[in-house]
């Protein structure tokens, strides 16, 4: 990986033997693979030690999971904020491990739907709740720094699977609890429940 990084750097134009860049492959490939951890990383050991049974059948809520993943089309990152919701069916995850979830995806070339998609569908699989509900808002730097360079742009798209699609008042409560001054899903929430909804998230 590191010749690479300096076929690269000669590519546009760099000297990747001058001093700034002597060390720069090393520190990229170290950067890239912990970026892109997510590959060899096992679901089933960041969740199985951490279901639990119990006799509980409210919404679970963890909101404003910090994220950070590499646009698969332009290797360039977007970053924001997911809010995961579940109804347990008899069993719990830890919560702790919820935000270790959202990096194993996060840390791949991913593209925001796919990733809301996997995080929710994965929780279905794991724990099978009444219903699993996931919005994930994002910045691109890919339209952000390079195409249309708008700055202020941002992303949300959601995965309503379950209790959360069928029954329209608990996706609201849902909406509702995550909703927060000043941030982009309490000011886009409000219009649309349906956000801008993954094009798989049905279930």
């Amino acid at each position: 990986m590191q010749e690479i990084i300096r076929q690269l750097l000669a590519e546009i134009g760099e000297d990747p033997t001058r001093e700034g860049l002597r060390d720069t492959p090393q520190r990229v490939e170290r950067a890239l693979r912990f970026l892109t951890g997510g590959y060899t990383a096992d679901v089933d050991a960041v969740l199985n030690n951490a279901l639990f049974t119990v006799d509980y059948n409210e919404m679970v809520i963890v909101k404003d999971i910090d994220y950070y993943s590499l646009c698969e089309h332009h290797l360039l990152p977007f970053f924001g904020k997911v809010h995961i919701a579940y109804i347990p069916n008899g069993k719990v995850i830890g919560l702790s491990k919820i935000p270790r979830l959202v990096d194993v995806f996060a840390r791949r070339l991913q593209i925001q739907e796919r990733m809301t998609n996997q995080i929710a569908e994965t929780i279905r699989d794991t724990i099978r709740p009444l219903g699993v509900a996931v919005v994930c808002e994002g910045t691109h730097l890919c339209m952000a720094m390079r195409g249309v360079e708008k700055q202020n742009s941002f992303a949300i798209t959601s995965a309503m699977l379950g209790a959360f699609q069928s029954d329209a008042r608990t996706r609201s409560e849902f909406l509702e609890l995550i909703r927060r001054a000043g941030t982009p899903v309490h000011r886009s929430l409000r219009a649309s429940h349906d956000l801008v909804e993954a094009p798989d998230a049905v279930g």
